[in-house]
This record gives C-alpha cells, sequence and structure tokens, in this order.
C-alpha cells in the first residue's frame, strides 16, 4: 500500500487539535505553541503534496479507496486535482498565520460574570477546522463530504459564539447576545443548507446506487447511467443551494456580516478565506461535475445572482461604519466574481475563479488581521474613531494600504490577475454580465481608499496620539502574506499550472468550448 499522504495531511491538523486540548489548564503558553507547530507541520505536508501532484497527470491523483459503510455504498475515498490542491494549499499557508494573529485573543479574561476563556480549546477548534476543511478538498465520495460539509459548522459555532471580538461598544451582556445571535445564525442558515443538500444526496444514491464521485462520472460518460432532466435539474437545487449559503451568495449571504463582524479577526478570515472556499470549490466539483446538463440549465439566473452579489456587496461595503463589517461586505463581493467565473463556462473564467479563492484568501487574511491589529489597539471597530494612525504607526498604516490595494486587484498584485480572468471569460460568453461586474471594480476602490482615507489619514486623533506600531509577531504575520500577494501578482504561473488541467476537465464534464472571438473580417 502507498503512502497515504492525503490522509495524513488532515489527520496531524485532527491529532493537533486533540493533543492541545488536552494540554493542562496552566499551561495555555505551551498549547499554543503546539497548535503553531502542529499547523507549520501541516503546511509542509500540504507542500509536499503540492509538489507530488503531477499537473498534466491524472485528474485524481494521490487517490485512496477504502470501504466504510458497505452496505449503503460508502466508501472512504480521496483524491486530489489542481483546484483541490491548490486550495489545500491555501488552508495550510493561512493556519499558522491565523494562530499567531490570535495569540491573545482567547487568554483568560475576567468580566463582571467571572468567566474565562479556554485558551486550549480556542486553538483546538482551529485545528478542527483546518482538518476537515483539508479532508473536504480531498473527498471523491459525495457522502464522505457531505459528512464533512456540517461537521465542520459544530466548531466554527464555538468560535464565533464563544470567542467574540473583545472590541464591543456595548455592555458585556450584550457583546454575548450579539455572539451568540451571530453564531446562531451562522448555524441555522447553513444548516438549512446542509438539510436540503442531505435530500440531494439521498436522490443521488437512489438514482446512481453509490457515492462515488468518480464512478458515477464514468457511469454517465459510458452511458450507463441515464438520468432524468428533470431528476438532474432537482438535486443540483439541492446541491447548489447548500453551496450557495456557504459560498455566500445573495440572498443568502446576510449570516456572513454579523460572523465576521462580532468574531476576532483570526476567526473572520477562517470563515472567509478558508471554511466559505468549500463552497465555491463544490461547486466546480459536484455541481458541474455530477448535474452538467442542469449546470448549463441554471447558468443565466446563477450569473444574474452573481452580479447582484457583486454590486451589492459592494455598495453595502460603501456605507459601512464598522471596518470588519466593511470586510464582509466586501467579501460578498468578491464570492459574486468567483461564482460568475465559475459560471461563465470559459476557461479563462474557471481559471480565474480559481486562482480567485487563493488570491481573495491571501488578500482577506493580510487586510482583515491587520484591522484586527489596529481595532484591538484602540477597542473600537468603527470607522469614526480613527484618524491620522500613519503619522504614530506608519508600518501598520503602511501594510493596511497594501492589504486594501489588494482588495480592490490593484495590478501587480495577485487579485489583479483572477479578477481579470474571471473578467474575460465572463464577456467571452456574456458580454454584457461582463461590463456590469466591472462596476464592482471602481466600487471597490471608492470603499477601500475612503476606509484608509478615513482611518489612516487627517489629523492625528487623540485616542490613536499613542498607537504602538506593528510588534514582531504581527510582523510575522502580515509581511509573509504581503510577499505571497506580489510574488502571485507577478508570477502566477506556479498556480495556473497546476489549476488549468482541472479546469479543462471541468470544461469537459459540461461538454463546454471556449467561444470563437469575433474577428472583423479585413476589407
Amino acid at each position: 500500500m502507498s503512502f497515504p499522504l492525503l490522509t495524513v495531511t488532515a489527520a496531524v491538523p485532527a491529532v493537533g487539535a486533540i493533543l492541545t486540548a488536552a494540554v493542562p489548564a496552566a499551561r495555555r503558553t505551551a498549547a499554543k505553541w503546539l497548535a503553531l507547530f502542529v499547523s507549520l507541520a501541516t503546511l509542509v505536508l500540504a507542500a509536499v503534496v503540492f509538489v507530488r501532484f503531477e499537473p498534466g497527470g491524472e485528474r485524481y491523483q494521490l487517490t485512496e479507496s477504502h470501504s466504510w459503510i458497505k452496505d449503503f455504498g460508502v466508501r472512504y475515498e480521496l483524491g486530489v486535482d489542481g483546484i483541490g490542491v491548490a486550495l489545500i494549499a491555501l488552508t495550510a499557508l493561512l493556519i499558522p498565520f491565523i494562530i499567531l494573529a490570535g495569540w491573545h485573543d482567547a487568554d483568560p479574561l475576567e468580566t463582571s460574570s467571572k468567566r474565562w476563556r479556554p485558551t486550549q480549546g480556542f486553538f483546538a477548534l482551529i485545528l478542527m477546522v483546518e482538518a476537515m476543511v483539508i479532508l473536504s478538498f480531498e473527498a471523491t465520495d459525495v457522502f464522505l463530504f457531505y459528512i464533512l460539509f456540517e461537521a465542520m459548522l459544530i466548531p466554527m459555532y464555538f468560535l464565533i459564539g464563544g470567542f467574540g471580538d473583545r472590541a464591543h461598544t456595548g455592555s458585556d451582556e450584550n457583546a454575548a447576545a450579539q455572539r451568540s445571535y451571530a453564531a446562531v445564525k451562522f448555524l441555522l442558515y447553513n444548516l438549512v443548507g446542509g438539510l436540503i443538500m442531505l435530500a440531494a444526496v439521498i436522490g443521488l444514491y437512489v438514482v446512481a446506487g453509490n457515492f462515488s464521485l468518480t464512478e458515477i462520472a464514468e457511469a454517465r460518460a459510458n452511458g450507463s447511467l441515464e438520468m432524468a432532466t428533470s431528476t438532474e435539474r432537482w438535486l443540483f437545487l439541492g446541491f447548489f443551494f447548500a453551496f450557495a449559503v456557504k459560498a455566500p451568495l445573495w440572498p443568502l449571504h446576510t449570516w456572513l456580516p454579523n460572523a465576521m463582524g462580532e468574531a476576532t479577526a483570526p476567526v473572520a478570515v477562517l470563515i472567509t478565506a478558508v471554511v466559505d472556499k468549500v463552497g465555491t470549490f463544490a461547486m466546480l466539483r459536484f455541481c458541474l461535475g455530477l448535474f452538467p446538463e442542469a449546470s448549463k440549465w441554471a447558468t443565466p439566473a446563477i450569473v444574474v445572482l452573481a452580479l447582484i452579489s457583486i454590486v451589492y456587496g459592494a455598495l453595502l461595503a460603501v456605507g459601512q461604519r464598522d471596518i470588519k463589517r466593511l470586510v464582509a461586505y466586501a467579501s460578498i463581493s468578491h464570492f459574486g466574481f468567483i461564482i460568475l467565473g465559475i459560471f461563465a463556462m470559459t476557461t479563462q473564467g474557471q481559471s480565474g475563479a480559481t486562482l480567485y479563492m487563493v488570491n481573495h484568501g491571501i488578500s482577506t487574511a493580510a487586510l482583515m488581521l491587520v484591522a484586527g491589529f489596529l481595532i484591538s489597539r484602540r477597542g473600537s471597530r468603527l470607522i469614526a474613531d480613527y484618524g491620522g494612525v500613519q503619522r504614530v504607526a506608519p508600518v501598520l498604516a503602511g501594510t493596511f494600504l497594501i492589504g486594501g490595494l489588494a482588495t480592490l486587484s490593484l495590478p501587480g498584485l495577485a487579485p489583479f490577475v483572477s479578477e481579470f480572468l474571471v473578467l474575460v471569460g465572463t464577456y467571452a460568453r456574456y458580454p454584457v454580465a461582463g461590463v456590469i461586474a466591472t462596476t464592482g471594480i471602481v466600487l471597490a476602490a471608492l470603499y477601500t481608499l475612503v476606509l484608509y482615507q478615513r482611518t489612516m489619514t487627517g489629523p492625528v486623533k487623540e485616542e490613536v496620539r499613542d498607537l504602538p506600531d506593528l510588534r514582531v509577531r504581527e510582523l510575522a504575520v502580515v509581511v509573509p502574506l504581503i510577499a505571497v500577494l506580489i510574488f502571485l501578482g507577478v508570477f502566477p504561473k506556479p498556480l495556473t499550472d497546476v489549476v488549468n488541467p482541472a479546469v479543462q476537465h471541468t470544461m469537459s464534464d459540461v461538454q463546454q468550448k471556449d467561444p470563437s472571438p469575433e474577428v472583423e473580417a479585413a476589407k
């Protein structure tokens, strides 16, 4: 038996979570270092997966397959394509920075109710989420994926509700109520989506007789599995609804601003940069892979919803007074771009969408974590409470600016490449949609630059006059993220080489070819 590299890559953070949670209460610093070490070990394993993956080889590589629930045809099946490899690398890259950024977020905190924060639990939950997300990117059994899709909600619920942002303007009781509301809303939205998906998963088993993604795809290709058009469309809608909630796509997005606003900055990054990517990834792997005809049937409606997300999210970001909610609405707009690229049904669009998943994760992490450092110093999330920060903390202001410029897709930074490909790919098939989507770029420049102007420039407010600049630990978080943004903005080839063959397979699944360019005949 070959070495189960994919299983080990997911098992290391899972085992690390158990060990971290078991560290005695008095040894919270040891728990932090253990969690950081485990996340770095996972990053090394993810790098090995990335290196061992052969872009020109089989579609699913490093595969593992074992019988699990034999009577129902459920197997423990793993395999990665280029899209999964890229997102595993993103997840493993971000978790060490999330842990470093949240180093003191769960330290013992005595409030009026005399409640203490379990430090070990905070870092154990982060590692558990990492394990489930990585395994979901590897799963090629639909039932196994569903289990992971739902199970990751539990640790996220406790991270949002139990470890909220300390920079809350209200009383302790009001802050706890807001955290509880955000956590329950997150859980309910995603559970409803998951239950609808469960009905679709059962329906798929009734039609196909198994849960194996590869076997179902082969059966459809050779004609041994015939699915009625109406059945395929209903199953597609069941899967897509769950993924659209997770993504999040308008109008199923309303849980995200609450969750990101009430969570700590590192947990907010975990939500939007890591967990939400499972939704968009699953659209490519399962919606397009299992239901190609229904995907094409639903494309016009999904393109419209994606355009609404782009414009609506950006407009609400412009009007925000809360820094973290601004980043949340900006993310809704960016997820609109990702979904638009997926359902443009072009090579450029889907390659851009996959790159966007990676680049959005890195740029949002950079911006949100620096914003979290700023908020922790001042104790407020309100934009109006800041001003002149660049004069007292120039490094903090500079890194905040770079994160913001990446968010608006400035040329030379990684998101520009992916956004450009999405727009080009969309315009090739849907010119009107491509033109409308460009308004999101203009609005992104508006909310990003206005945010920087109101917080970092102008007269120095008295409350920020003694704000310290970034410390060594904080620089260790931000500088590598900025370096990756610049590297991938200038040289995205390492990612595109891995992603493009997988996109070609997806285009083959839906039997789509890129539109031929219209060239005016020479006179």
